[in-house]
């Protein structure tokens, strides 16, 4: 299978991505447990990062743009950087939850958003297959 001409990835390299997804999630999962943070916490934040979805309401160029901001690793990465050099537990267990919504995102297909239309990701289109036109 040949990637689109949008630049989507397919085939076996899909599938890696969405298993590295997968793996990353859990181990996001996992480090939180060792946090001591509340579960109630994880459950109350754990979808905040698709608030970003609300950006469609506007057009699909700002829902994009805030979509992809909210499901980038930059974020938590440098969340959880000021979290561990801080000793900020409660920064580390939200950079944590974040990061494992990403990941868990990916797993199930769900990249980074094109402009054209949410389905368009750098994962392939959600849905059924349409062809790039």
């Amino acid at each position: 299978m040949v990637a689109e001409a949008r630049g989507q990835v397919s085939g076996t390299p899909r599938v890696l991505l969405r298993l590295e997804g997968l793996v990353l999630g859990v181990l996001c999962i996992w480090l939180f447990a060792g946090t001591g943070a509340s579960w109630w916490f994880f459950a109350a934040l754990i979808l905040a990062p698709d608030l970003g979805m609300l950006g469609y309401l506007a057009n699909p160029r700002l829902g994009a743009t805030i979509y992809n901001a909210a499901h980038s690793l930059i974020g938590p990465a440098l969340l959880a950087i000021a979290g561990l050099s801080l000793a900020l537990p409660t920064a580390l267990a939200i950079a944590l939850i974040w990061a494992g919504h990403i990941e868990f995102d990916r797993a199930l297909g769900y990249g980074l958003k094109y402009p054209s239309l949410f389905a368009d990701t750098h994962l392939g289109v959600l849905g059924p297959s349409r062809k790039a036109g």
